[in-house]
Parts: structure tokens; C-alpha cells; sequence
């Protein structure tokens, strides 16, 4: 775009379309993502969980379909982000078959939830049934109110 024939010839706007010229001629590949981010997100976007809240717990419900235990990790990171990862492998094709549709994903799947502060870190379960993931994080008891502290009084 050129600023003068917009009747913009200030020297600001020349400075900024002397700018816009040249990020064009650069190599841009530095803001481009990397492949292990673009990979990520989608592993992320391709797996929906349910997150419920109960007076004892936080509940995380996630559909695998088809997998077995040993093909799903569940890892605590940083002290409080519950990952839930793992990859979905296609069938090995027998002789003499060939896919006329393909529509059911695979490949690696991934998700992570920021904990709140009071869950219980090590308190964790994991059950897979029926091809339903179900993560439960206890939470950990409230509190107890600080009691005052009494001082004792000396008579000097």
C-alpha cells in the first residue's frame, strides 16, 4: 500500500510503509509456529472433555474410544496442570483390504487443564471404562480458621 497516493506523505507514514516493505521482503519463518505447536494444538482441538465440579473433587471426562490403559498417560506438570496425552494407532490393514472411508481420527492426543489451587495433587485417580477416560482430583480440605493466639501476661 502506498501512503502518498493516499495523500499521506508525512514522514511517520513513510517511516511505516518503508517498515511494511521490507517485512514482506524478510524471511518471516520466525512467527511462523513451530510443527511441535501446530501438532499440539491440534491434538488438543481433536480432544473434548467434560470438567465438573463436585463439593469433594473436580471430575474430567474425556471419550477414547478403542484404546487400552497402557495407551493413555496421565501426569501432573508444574505442580498443578493435569496432562492427559497419549496416541491412537490405526488398525494394522489385513491382506486384501483397503479403506474406502476413513473418518475415525488417530494419531496423538493431548490435553491440558490448569488446577486450581485447591486440589490435591496427590490425590489422583484415573479409570478407563467403556471407552470413557474419568480423571478425579480430590480437593484438598479448606483451611482451618487461625485461632487467636494468646499471650500470657507477665507481672515484672
Amino acid at each position: 500500500m502506498d501512503f502518498r497516493i493516499m495523500g499521506m506523505d508525512s514522514p511517520l507514514f513513510s517511516t511505516l510503509q518503508h517498515m511494511m516493505d521490507t517485512s514482506e521482503d524478510t524471511n518471516n519463518s520466525y512467527n511462523a509456529p513451530t510443527r511441535t505447536f501446530v501438532r499440539d494444538a491440534k491434538a488438543m482441538a481433536a480432544t473434548p472433555a467434560d470438567v465438573k465440579e463436585y463439593p469433594n473433587s473436580y471430575v474430567f471426562v474425556i471419550d477414547m474410544p478403542g484404546l487400552k490403559s497402557g495407551d493413555i498417560k496421565v501426569q501432573v506438570e508444574d505442580d498443578n496442570v493435569l496432562t492427559i496425552s497419549g496416541e491412537r494407532k490405526r488398525d494394522e490393514e489385513k491382506e486384501g483390504a483397503k479403506y474406502v472411508r476413513m473418518e475415525r481420527r488417530v494419531g496423538k492426543f493431548m490435553r491440558k487443564f490448569a488446577l486450581p489451587e485447591n486440589a490435591n495433587t496427590d490425590s489422583i485417580s484415573a479409570v478407563c471404562q467403556d471407552g470413557v477416560l474419568t480423571v478425579t482430583v480430590e480437593k484438598l480440605p479448606p483451611p482451618e480458621p487461625k485461632k487467636p493466639k494468646t499471650i500470657e501476661v507477665k507481672i515484672a
